[in-house]
């Protein structure tokens, strides 16, 4: 499976993409907002041979794609949406970004291809996202998505010596359609606007 934009192929984990995970998940700003305090050069090996399993399974409930750039080819993150059981028609999208190619808009990108992957691959009905309530850079891509917020949980995470809050977003197919049809009528407006 293959999901491109306008710079990045999302596609599927490869066993030898686990040095690159690794060089991301070991940077300290990615670290600060997770539980875990350090990466090993083991468990991220298991954590990539997870989504290649999921790959192969009968029932595919995983679809976490390696996201990488258009240019090159080089992994920067991964994204994916996590479906609790088959038939059902809601997933959470999760992503994750190197934290050298933050700030470009990558995981927005990478976030509304795996979204409209979601509701018109997976037919689901519903998407929903949850982040930990520090994590401004996540609430923004969520929110560009069109995703609303839903509520607040407090105090759900222990990890690194304290209580983590988090917030759950929500998405339903009929909503993403009317943000789709609003920014194809303003992308017609802004092209009439150009040509006269």
């Amino acid at each position: 499976m293959i999901l491109e934009t306008s710079r990045l192929v999302l596609r599927e984990f490869e066993l030898d993409d686990w040095p690159a995970v690794l060089a991301y998940q070991s940077d300290p700003r990615y670290l600060r907002l997770y539980a875990w305090t350090e990466r090993t050069g083991a468990g991220v090996r298991t954590f990539v041979e997870d989504f290649v399993a999921s790959q192969a399974a009968e029932l595919r409930l995983t679809y976490q794609l390696a996201i990488t750039l258009r240019d090159g080819g080089q992994l920067v993150g991964n994204c994916g949406i996590r479906l609790a059981e088959p038939g059902v028609r809601t997933g959470d999208l999760g992503y994750e970004l190197s934290p050298e190619h933050w700030g470009r808009g990558y995981a927005t990108e990478a976030a509304r291809a795996m979204v409209e992957f979601a509701f018109v691959g997976l037919r689901l009905h519903r998407v929903w996202a949850e982040c930990v309530s520090e994590n401004a850079a996540s609430r923004r891509v969520l929110e560009k998505l069109g995703m609303r917020r839903e509520g607040r949980l407090r105090q759900t995470r222990w990890y690194k010596g304290r209580w983590w809050d988090t917030l759950v977003y929500g998405l339903l197919e009929d909503e993403w359609r009317v943000g789709l049809r609003a920014i194809s009528t303003q992308n017609n407006r802004l092209r009439s606007e150009t040509s006269t």
